[in-house]
């Protein structure tokens, strides 16, 4: 299988070069806090820390982010968004990401809040479950 044909980590059934491929390398733009939420998870399956640090807002974003490469995201779940489309400047996303560390599976669930900064869709944070 080839580079072009490897499908995306967030889950929507698309080749990884037509889908969060070019928004992880900055030359499209999510459109929607969804789509947002979906690189991101496909940057953390990829291990592009870069990315993540630029797509978090600058009132919340760490200094410096060191992902764990014991770490293998496997399946997004999208549960439910509210608001977060096209003409929206907020938006939410509640997911479960499944993953396996040290041969053990595992989930996380959470409820993350989107907001737009310089015109673009950002991760804010998590609110609490």
């Amino acid at each position: 299988m080839g580079k072009q044909n490897t499908a995306c980590p967030c889950g929507s059934g698309r080749p990884y070069e037509d889908c969060c491929a070019p928004v992880h390398r900055g030359v499209a733009t999510a459109a929607t806090a969804e789509a947002l939420m979906r690189s991101r998870f496909s940057a953390f399956a990829r291990g592009d820390a870069d990315y993540l640090r630029h797509s978090w807002h600058s009132r919340t974003r760490p200094a410096r982010l060191e992902l764990d490469p014991g770490t293998r995201w496997t399946r997004l779940e999208v549960l439910e968004t509210a608001q977060g489309g096209l003409f929206d400047s907020t938006g939410t996303v509640r997911f479960r990401a499944h993953y396996t560390e040290g041969g053990r599976a595992g989930t996380l669930a959470e409820h993350s809040r989107f907001a737009r900064e310089d015109g673009r869709w950002v991760y804010l944070d998590a609110l609490p479950e």
